[in-house]
C-alpha cells in the first residue's frame, strides 16, 4: 500500500473511526489525528503551517493500518473532483477508435489500424496549441480523419471535466462499480494532483478513473454517465505531499503500474508513464483553475496513456471488466491502490454525503474550526 520511501514522505489521509472522518497527518512514520485542527482534509491543506502541525499521535502507521476498527478513506473530502480527459497521445487515438467504432468493440480493430497508421506518431509528435498542430488538425480534416477527441488531444483546450461528486469517491480496499449495462469499459489508472483553496498543487495521489467505453463511443454527451456512477471513482490510498524530496518533478517522471488479475485466471498488465504526457501537469491545474474559484480545492486526475486491446474472451473484442476483477495501480513513490470491481448496483450505496459530514462534525463540536473569513474580511 504505502510508498517505498514512506518513512521519509508527508503524508496526509483520512480514516473512519468510532465517532466519525478523521483527517491524519503521516509523519516519519507515526500517525497523527489532526480533526481537532482541521475537521476536514480541504481546512488541512490550506493550513501554512501544516507540515509541523501535531496533532493528537496515534501511533506507528503500521499498526494503525493493521487495526481492524479503523477503515482507510479516500485521502479526500470537501474538494470537487476533477479530471482531464485525453492527455496522452494513445488515449485520444483510442477515443476516436470509440467514436467512429460507436462503442462497438468488434468494431474497433479496423478503424484502430487506419487511425494510427496515419496520426500515430505524428500526433505524439505536436505540442498542443502550437502551429504544427494546427496544421495536422488542418490534414486530418482534409481526410475526413478530424474528431472531438483530437481537438481536445491537440488543441489549446484541454478537456477538464467533474469526475465525482464531493465525497463520492472510495478508497483503498473498496469495491469500484462499472454499470451494469455496460459491456465494454476498463479502469483507467492515474496520478490525481489535489489543489488547495489557494489554486496550489500541494500533493499527489494515486486514483482509477472508471470510463465505459461502449457508452461514451456511441456519444461524448454521453460522458457523465460513463464517468459518474456510484464507486467509479477510486483514490488513494494516501495525499503524498510535496517537499524537498517529492517534487512536480517527481510526477512528471512517474510511471504508473497496472494490474488486473480475474476470477477467471485472466492476467493483464499495463504501464502509463507520465513523460509522455502531452501537457504538462501544472499546466492543467491552470486549465481547470480557468476562470473559477475552488474555495475548498479540488482533485485532479490527469490521464492515462493505458487503453487495453487485448482480447479477454472473443477475438477482437478486446478488453472489458468482470465482476471479482482485482485492480491493482502502483507506482514506487506514491504506493498501490487496490479496489475489487463490482458493479454500481451491487457496490455499497453513497451515504456520507456533504450534509451528514456536517452534522456528523457538529456532534462532535468541529465545525467552528473549518471557518474561514474570505479575504479582505475585517
Amino acid at each position: 500500500m504505502l510508498p517505498e520511501d514512506w518513512r521519509s514522505a508527508i503524508l496526509v489521509g483520512r480514516i473512519n473511526t468510532a465517532k466519525g472522518p478523521s483527517p491524519v497527518l503521516v509523519r516519519q512514520g507515526v500517525v497523527h489525528d489532526m480533526v481537532r485542527l482541521a475537521p476536514t482534509v480541504s481546512v488541512l491543506l490550506d493550513r501554512d503551517d501544516l507540515t509541523a502541525l501535531e496533532g493528537e499521535e496515534l501511533g506507528p502507521l503500521e499498526a494503525l493500518l493493521s487495526d481492524a476498527a479503523i477503515a482507510l478513506l479516500p485521502p479526500i473530502d470537501l474538494q470537487c473532483i476533477k479530471a482531464a480527459g485525453v492527455t496522452f497521445a494513445l488515449s485520444a487515438i483510442e477515443r476516436v477508435i470509440e467514436e467512429r467504432a460507436r462503442g462497438d468493440a468488434g468494431a474497433a480493430a479496423a478503424v484502430r489500424q487506419k487511425l494510427e497508421a496515419r496520426v500515430g506518431g505524428s500526433i505524439r509528435a505536436v505540442v498542443p496549441g502550437s502551429e504544427d498542430a494546427a496544421a495536422l488538425k488542418a490534414a486530418l480534416i482534409d481526410e475526413g480523419l478530424w474528431s472531438q477527441y483530437l481537438e481536445v488531444a491537440i488543441g489549446p483546450d484541454a478537456e477538464i471535466f467533474t469526475k465525482a461528486p464531493v465525497l463520492a469517491a472510495v478508497g483503498w480496499g473498496a469495491d469500484i462499480g462499472v454499470r451494469s449495462d455496460s459491456t465494454w469499459n476498463n479502469p483507467e489508472p492515474e496520478v490525481v494532483l489535489v489543489v488547495n483553496a489557494k489554486g496550489d498543487a500541494v500533493g499527489a495521489t494515486l486514483g482509477n478513473d472508471v470510463n465505459l467505453r461502449d457508452f461514451e463511443g456511441r456519444s461524448a454527451l454521453l460522458l457523465g454517465k460513463a464517468k459518474d456512477n456510484n464507486a467509479s471513482c477510486a483514490i488513494g490510498p494516501f495525499i503524498r505531499l510535496f517537499d524537498d524530496g517529492f517534487t512536480m518533478d517527481d510526477v512528471r517522471g512517474t510511471k504508473v503500474d497496472l494490474l488486473i488479475e480475474g476470477e477467471d485466471g485472466y492476467r493483464l498488465e499495463g504501464t502509463s508513464s507520465m513523460r509522455e504526457i502531452s501537457r504538462d501537469p501544472e499546466a492543467l491545474v491552470g486549465q481547470a483553475l480557468s476562470e473559477h474559484q475552488y474555495p475548498d480545492g479540488f482533485a485532479l486526475f490527469l490521464g492515462t496513456l493505458f487503453a487495453p486491446v487485448q482480447d479477454r474472451d472473443e477475438p477482437g473484442r478486446g478488453f472489458t471488466h468482470k465482476p471479482g476483477d482485482v485492480v491493482r495501480i502502483s507506482t514506487p513513490r506514491l504506493g498501490t491502490l487496490v479496489n475489487r470491481v463490482t458493479t454500481s448496483k451491487a457496490a455499497a450505496p453513497w451515504t456520507l454525503g456533504i450534509g451528514a459530514l456536517m452534522t456528523n462534525l457538529a456532534e462532535r463540536g468541529l465545525l467552528a474550526a473549518t471557518t474561514r473569513q474570505p479575504e479582505g474580511t475585517p
